[in-house]
């Protein structure tokens, strides 16, 4: 079962594509968006990376910082930022101990074959490591201008 508002926000370290490491250690004291995604140049993973990587100056401005977490490599990331000029960090979860500690890996249905996969899910996190919004089986049209939104409103 995925996490929801007033969970408190599994702890995490995960390499990102700009060679770096984020935690919920680092992030401690700043509130933050965690968006999940299942792989990287998809269409609908494309769309949703580009939207956030074009308000990421709107969060900045709120003080929330933003990333992207999905099981893709490093090298899979750095080609999706290269390729559609991606400003938010990408994070690798290959073991998917990060995606299992927030609730968003699971069975998936695609065509009637059954799968384990990523759902598409968005955490808000505020300052004190508490989730205060959760998004899940998100679709992607309008999402970031919602979870813009909700940033101004929290």
């Amino acid at each position: 079962m995925g996490l929801e508002a007033g969970d408190k926000a599994p702890s995490f370290k995960i390499a990102t594509d700009d060679g770096g490491t984020l935690s919920s250690a680092s992030l401690k004291g700043v509130p933050y968006v965690v968006f999940f995604y299942p792989k990287d140049d998809t269409s609908g993973c494309t769309k949703e990376a580009i939207g956030f990587s074009e308000s990421l100056s709107k969060f900045g401005k709120l003080g929330v910082a933003v990333i992207g977490v999905s099981r893709d490599s490093l090298e899979s990331h750095i080609k999706f930022r290269k390729k559609h000029k991606l400003k938010v960090p990408l994070g690798s979860d290959p073991n998917i101990k990060m995606a299992q500690a927030w609730g968003v890996w699971g069975e998936k249905t695609l065509y009637g074959r059954k799968y384990m996969g990523m759902e598409r899910a968005t955490f808000l996190v505020n300052d004190k490591g508490v989730i205060k919004q959760a998004w899940h089986k998100v679709k992607v049209p309008g999402h970031v201008e919602m979870v813009l939104e909700a940033v101004k409103t929290s």
